[in-house]
């Protein structure tokens, strides 16, 4: 089969690959469509775990193949795929810690080398524990493309389930990617009233049609001022940082009141350092909290907000690619224009 193999000094090529062979309890995907996403990216860009591995865990295919002892599941099966499962009885589980689970720090999909998601390849292994629980089937009339949205919708619905936005909240949420844009639109649902910010006009656009009430570029209007404006003074409820830019988690704290809550989403890079003042965090009883990956006890409720259509996920793809035109996928990713937003390689396209 074909695959998009990371070798190192942050190269992946197409490769042809051995097909993964299943075991007893496993399961064989043909992957129709996995999303890029940055944290990929990041461990591609920044050469974070050793090669060889095939990313991609946005994961949506049709099952191809079936071991021993599986019953939920049969050839010609929908399905999207999460490639982390908690064991659910640990330490962190029992406190619903998901994401500290060594069980779900443990990656259950491979297209072959250390497991590492795999979807950007043309089949992929889901390994028993995720076939038992973390199968999701796609309805009959919704595309793949949308169905590789259910994984990452899950990760900020279970960030808005954290920071527990309030009815007449003010939220700010800053950047307006795919990711941020997926917080507008889970955000509005709750009945808070959204600002959004970004750089690119066409994301903005978006965002208001996706519930924002306010959206700025943060070059031409003063974020902070802004906030504090729209509050009487006092500054954002509730801060969302959905973007990784040097100073974005000090504009964060800026535009927020005191006793607010700020939650960091997007900095997943261990090389990335954070500078604020103890006394805006101490004497200003701000509360700043991380949100990491997906939760099962939120799997089906994302399946279904997707596949319902309640959150328009796919107004937010705006590319197509073939695997062979991964890289160039990756590249629009990291400098992302005017129409670019969230990306899916097929991998059994070939042009």
């Amino acid at each position: 089969m074909q695959a998009a193999v990371y070798r190192g000094s942050s190269m992946v090529s197409v490769e042809e690959i051995p097909t993964p062979s299943i075991g007893p309890g496993e399961i064989l995907i043909r992957v129709e469509a996995c999303g890029i996403c940055h944290t990929d990216l990041k461990k591609i860009q920044y050469n974070l775990l050793a090669p060889p591995r095939v990313y991609g865990h946005e994961t949506a295919g049709i099952v191809a193949a079936v071991g021993s002892g599986v019953t939920k599941f049969a050839p010609g099966d929908r399905v999207v795929a999460f490639h982390h499962i908690p064991c659910r009885h640990c330490f962190y589980c029992l406190r619903k810690i998901y994401a500290q689970c060594p069980v779900y720090k443990k990656v259950g999909i491979t297209a072959g080398f250390e497991p590492a998601g795999g979807g950007f390849s043309q089949y992929v292994r889901v390994m028993d524990w995720i076939v038992e629980a973390g199968v999701e089937r796609i309805p009959e009339g919704i595309s793949f493309e949308r169905a590789t949205l259910v994984e990452p919708l899950n990760t900020c619905l279970k960030a808005v389930v954290r920071c527990d936005p309030q009815p007449e909240d003010f939220v700010v949420i800053l950047g307006q990617g795919p990711i941020g844009l997926m917080f507008t639109m889970l955000t509005r649902r709750t009945g808070a009233r959204v600002a959004v910010t970004d750089t690119i006009d066409a994301r903005l656009d978006l965002a208001s049609r996706c519930g924002a009430e306010f959206a700025w570029d943060p070059r031409h209007v003063d974020v902070t001022a802004e906030a504090r404006r729209l509050t009487g003074g006092r500054g954002a409820d509730l801060v969302i940082v959905a973007a990784s830019v040097p100073g974005i988690v000090e504009q964060a704290m800026a535009c927020s009141r005191p006793g607010s809550r700020i939650l960091l989403f997007a900095q997943t890079s261990p090389t990335e350092r954070i500078e604020t003042s103890g006394a805006d965090l101490c004497a200003g009883e701000r509360t700043l909290l991380g949100c990491y990956s997906a939760s099962i006890d939120l799997q089906a409720e994302s399946a279904k907000l997707v596949f319902g259509g309640e959150i328009p996920v796919e107004a937010l793809i705006s590319h197509r690619l073939p695997l062979v035109k991964i890289c160039s996928g990756f590249d629009l990713a990291l400098h992302p224009g005017p129409k670019s937003l969230k990306i899916i390689v097929e991998p059994q396209r070939w042009s």
